[in-house]
């Protein structure tokens, strides 16, 4: 432990207040910390030079109860804030990001007014021309179901990458150093944007970070709408391109509705909690849940301590427990209007095929079909044979 008698050396801190809480921060690391108010003014007498001993003195002195200013430097250390050795981090306000300026000109008024009228545009075609509106059957553009199934992956990761880039430079265009990364869940390919640094910046402005990737799924959307429109062919009908952007504008419409899963913490979750100024609401939502099941089968045995959530979260978490159902019964009536037709359709199709006698060409198609459509369900199969055979051998 350091002399507490002596000035603690802290790197340059940002200080937010939010409700009655104040955020405590370094940008450069992205290392931030929920104070109550009283804690957060001991830290910025400590950060302008006081020692600890005596600002420890001026907290009992003014708030009438002691510290425990031991801990206090503690907790200091472990976020980090503490230069130990090394010069101070530069000051958040000169601090320069990357791409500030593309951020700045994609969510400028100019271009939200594009936006708008893109997305106007797309509705009036969709209502003028049926075959333009979202429906499952948008998915077979064409008869080979190995090539909508190449190409609508192949077409996702460029749209995710646009989804999280949204999100990045919207956050950027604020001064805020928001990272994109490539990262994977077992084997599949995830895009993530971090934007820690939110919580520096008035609750009004986390907004439009917050939606922007949802803004740039539904431009996605607009844009290939209208794309399909625009290349019919010269009878009227739509074009195997303007097929092919309906199958991508649907799959993209299938991650709009996934935002809409509330038990997750998906973008609209976090919205939420930042409208509402929480700070763990998930956990306090399932705790909720927990207890609400516990109580109808008489089990207070089990029942999960509220008294640890914020009060901010129990209080939002008794109403916003019931958008969980919500939240499901969303997820299942996209699985039954869309997700379980596309499947039926296709491997009806394929079961068809080789029952039928299709031809060469149909039945390699359906036959590659099926070798990647299985390879994920016995990849799963095996991991949840690994895991149960690592079970039993730790109960002998």
């Amino acid at each position: 432990m350091p002399d507490l008698d002596r000035p603690l050396p802290l790197h340059p801190l940002v200080y937010l207040e939010d409700g009655d809480d104040v955020t405590v921060g370094r940008r450069d690391i992205e290392s931030y910390a929920v104070f109550p108010p009283d804690g957060a003014e001991l830290v910025r007498r400590i950060a302008d030079g006081e020692p600890p001993a005596r600002a420890a003195t001026w907290y009992e002195r003014h708030y009438g109860e002691p510290v425990d200013i031991d801990d206090v430097v503690e907790v200091l250390h472990d976020l980090d804030f503490v230069r130990t050795g090394e010069p101070a981090a530069t000051a958040p306000a000169t601090t320069h990001v990357r791409w500030q300026r593309l951020g700045q000109v994609l969510f400028s008024r100019p271009a939200m007014l594009a936006y708008a009228a893109l997305i106007a545009w797309a509705v009036h075609a969709a209502f003028r021309a049926p075959d333009l509106r979202p429906t499952f059957r948008h998915i077979f553009y064409t008869e080979y179901y190995s090539l909508i199934q190449a190409t609508l992956f192949a077409a996702a990761l460029p749209l995710l990458l646009l989804h999280e880039s949204f999100h990045a430079l919207a956050g950027r265009r604020l001064g805020l150093p928001s990272r994109l990364s490539i990262g994977r869940r077992l084997y599949f390919i995830v895009l993530e944007t971090s934007m820690d640094s939110l919580v520096t910046v008035p609750r009004r402005k986390r907004y439009l970070p917050i939606l922007a990737g949802m803004l740039a799924d539904v431009l996605a959307m607009a844009a290939l709408t209208t794309a399909a429109d625009l290349t019919r062919t010269p009878d009227g009908a739509l074009s195997l391109t303007g097929r092919f952007c309906l199958a991508v504008s649907f799959a993209t419409l299938l991650r709009v509705a996934w935002q809409f899963s509330f038990y997750l913490r998906t973008d609209l979750y976090v919205l939420a909690s930042t409208v509402l100024g929480c700070v763990d609401l998930h956990t306090a939502v399932r705790g909720t849940l927990r207890n609400r099941v516990n109580r109808l089968l008489r089990r207070p045995h089990r029942l999960v301590d509220e008294s640890t959530w914020h009060p901010v979260d129990r209080r939002v978490a008794h109403w916003y427990a019931w958008l969980v159902p919500v939240g499901y019964a969303i997820s299942l009536t996209t699985f039954a209007l869309a997700l379980a037709p596309v499947t039926w359709f296709m491997f009806k199709g394929v079961l068809t095929r080789f029952s039928s006698g299709g031809t060469p060409l149909q039945v390699l198609d359906s036959s590659v079909f099926l070798t990647f459509s299985l390879i994920p369900i016995a990849v799963y199969g095996l991991l949840a044979l690994r895991d149960r055979r690592r079970g039993k051998g730790r109960d002998r």
